[in-house]
Parts: C-alpha cells; sequence; structure tokens
C-alpha cells in the first residue's frame, strides 16, 4: 500500500523526481558525514533518506519501463 510521501512523488513530472533524487542524496550525505563529526544523533534520518532515496528510483524505473 503506497503511503503518503509515495502517493505525492507519483505526482510529480520526471524532471522534479530527478531533482528530488538529487536533493535526496545530499541529505543522505550531510546526514552521514553529521554522524561521523558527531554533530547530529539522528541515526534514523540515515534509513528514511535511503528510503526516499529507493522510492524516488522505483517511480522513476517504472516510467522507463512504461515508455
Amino acid at each position: 500500500m503506497p503511503n503518503k510521501d509515495s502517493r505525492e512523488l507519483h505526482g510529480l513530472e520526471t524532471l522534479d523526481l530527478e531533482q528530488r533524487l538529487e536533493e535526496a542524496h545530499s541529505n543522505l550525505t550531510n546526514l552521514r558525514f553529521g554522524l561521523v563529526t558527531r554533530k547530529t544523533t539522528n541515526t534514523s534520518g540515515v534509513g528514511e533518506a535511503k528510503r526516499q532515496i529507493a522510492r524516488i528510483r522505483t517511480i522513476l524505473k517504472e516510467r522507463e519501463q512504461e515508455a
């Protein structure tokens, strides 16, 4: 069952999804860097960012296969 984030992502254009994917990658990098430097303690943020990246990649792959 799609969650709220997934439904929102399905409504976006492909270019917007690619932009969100870049943002999610930079967010993941920042979270990892913050954990290493001990500037953040939000360890669950890494998992959230990875799931967001997976959602976006899945939607992009579905659209690629439809075309």
